[in-house]
Parts: structure tokens; sequence; C-alpha cells
């Protein structure tokens, strides 16, 4: 890593030096975002600059995940460099299962007035059996192994029912999802207005702007 870096981190003091290295393992590593009041690189505005600048130098960028809270993610550019590449896209189950935990416990709580900001942290919960439940996807077994391989990958985690008497496993989105960049978040939130309500007048100006911005050839 030191070599990647060099020509930004030979010119500071040792402090400073260790409070970027810190702050880049903990940031590329933590499996949560990282405060402030933890990380001098993060708190100070010149070192932060310094830092989102290694973050770029291997397709990464920082991303707010919250009051004085960051994290790292795919810069948008690579990101679709990925995609293009057909790497990062996730089976169409898996994809499924994910779509059905955001809007179970991040959607419809928002739009009941349940749930408030603009993050996919969630303390309402949904069971497997009430995605079998309200889903097409059919057999246990199928749902388990989702729900299995997107806990392995981050996005979705284990969390406690808001009814205690519900037994067995309950999922909410996980902090992979935290990574998004602000404009990853915009489309996966409009992905999911697309899956929900395909035909209401907000998917129609969503498809417009898309079809604007990307005009088929």
């Amino acid at each position: 890593m030191s070599s990647l870096f060099d020509d930004l981190l030979q010119p500071l003091g040792d402090r400073q030096r260790d409070a970027l290295v810190s702050a880049w393992a903990a940031l590329e590593y933590g499996s949560e975002p990282a405060s402030e009041a933890a990380l001098p690189a993060l708190r100070d505005a010149a070192l932060r600059h310094l830092l989102d600048q290694m973050l770029h130098r291997t397709g990464r960028t920082l991303v707010p995940a919250g009051s004085y809270l960051w994290t790292s993610g795919y810069r948008d550019d690579i990101a679709a460099e990925l995609v293009a590449s057909g790497w990062g896209i996730l089976p169409p189950l898996e994809r499924a299962t994910l779509i059905l935990v955001l809007i179970h416990s991040v959607a419809i709580p928002r739009a009941e007035g349940r749930l408030t900001g603009d993050d996919w942290q969630s303390n309402h919960p949904t069971t497997p059996t009430r995605l079998r439940k309200l889903s097409q996807i059919h057999g246990q077994r199928r749902l388990s192994d989702a729900l299995q391989w997107l806990r392995a990958a981050g996005l979705v985690r284990v969390a406690r029912a808001a009814d205690r008497e519900t037994a067995g496993a309950s999922y909410v989105p996980g902090p992979a999802l935290r990574r998004l960049t602000p404009a990853a978040r915009q489309r996966l939130q409009e992905n999911l207005i697309l899956a929900v309500g395909p035909d209401t007048a907000l998917a129609t100006a969503i498809m417009v702007r898309r079809n604007l911005g990307h005009p088929q050839k």
C-alpha cells in the first residue's frame, strides 16, 4: 500500500501519515461506518481531502454515512465499468430477495410514516415467512439460501423483530448498502419505486428522465 500512496504520504509528518493510514484501513475494512470522533483524518478537512485522494487511486471514494460518519465505496464511474464487464451483478433470485427486504423493511414503513431518513437503516425487520407470503419466491430452501448469500455479502443482516413472539430470523438492510454513493443510492431508490409501482406517475417520470439521459441508439 505504501508505494501506491508514497507521493501523498511522504511530505507529511509521522502523526499525519499514521492518521491517514488508520483512517484508510478503517474505511475500507470496517463493517460499519467510521466516526470523525475516532479518526483525526476524518475530522481535519485537509487530511480528509488527502484520504479521498488515496481512495480515488484504488477506484474508491469517501461516502457520507450519517452525522459525522463516513465510509468508502466504489466511485460511480468505476461501478459503471464493473457492471458493464459483468462484475457485481446480483443473481436474479438474490436480487429479488434483496428488493423484497428493502420494500418491506424500508419502503413500506417510510411510506406509512413509521421510518424517517434517507438511508437504508431500519428498525422494522421482515421475516422469511412474510417474504414468501407476499412474493412469488417459492420454496423455503431457495429463499433461505438467497438470504444467506445476501447476509454473507453484507447486503442484509439479522435483526430482532419488533414482535417478540415472532420466531426465527428477521432481516433488515445490511451495512454494505451504506457504502453506496449518493448517486447509486438514488438509483436504488428509484428502482424500488419502479418495482413497487411501475404504473405510477412517479415511475413514469423516472423512466422518462432515464431515457432522456441515456437515449436508445
